[in-house]
């Protein structure tokens, strides 16, 4: 299997489960929320700091400086509005489509985050594009938080779950790699607090 960094894309087929009325309620009203250009950082030193030192490592896959702060900020929120490690989520697109806005898998995810497009009928609106950044962050981060609650916050379940390879470790171990080698965070200790 070829690595995601050499472009290819690790999509697997999401699988369609029926859910129970009250969960794709639940899942529908999470999409369906205001899709805002917020951020989710407590405060604009940490965003900063942030924002500076992932556009660092992201500014060969996405070029262009204002739609990159964007591209980073879009996820920054989405990730933290749903409970998730935005580390994990920003490896979670390195290796579902190298960051490629317009990717197709062989399954037809689509997007970023490769979400499938049933989602879309299950618990979107007609009119939702998988190819808008807010929108495929907010299905995608949405999806994965519902695998992780569905998992009992075992990672590694949740991300076999969203490639369609649940207890296969190919797949999460990819995402467990590129978080090491591409995303890791430590925060610097605020000096006020110490």
């Amino acid at each position: 299997m070829a690595s995601a960094m050499s472009g290819d894309i690790h999509a697997g087929a999401q699988i369609y489960e029926p859910l129970a009325a009250s969960v794709r309620a639940g899942l529908a009203a999470s999409v369906a929320d205001d899709v805002s250009p917020r951020h989710g950082f407590s405060d604009s030193a940490e965003a900063v700091e942030w924002l500076t030192e992932m556009s660092k490592r992201l500014d060969r896959r996405l070029p262009d400086y204002r739609i990159r702060l964007d591209f980073l900020k879009s996820v920054h929120y989405e990730a933290t509005r749903a409970g998730l490690d935005p580390q994990v989520v920003l490896a979670l697109i390195q290796v579902e489509s190298n960051f490629r806005k317009y990717a197709v898998s062989g399954a037809g995810a689509r997007g970023y985050m490769q979400v499938m497009p049933f989602w879309v009928g299950l618990i979107g609106q007609r009119g939702d594009n998988l190819f808008s950044l807010r929108t495929n962050l907010r299905f995608g981060c949405v999806i994965l938080k519902h695998y992780l609650e569905l998992e009992r916050g075992d990672l590694t379940r949740a991300l076999g779950r969203y490639n369609g390879s649940l207890g296969k470790p190919t797949y999460p171990n990819l995402v467990y790699r590129a978080v090491q080698t591409s995303w890791k965070y430590n925060q610097r200790p605020n000096p006020t607090n110490s």
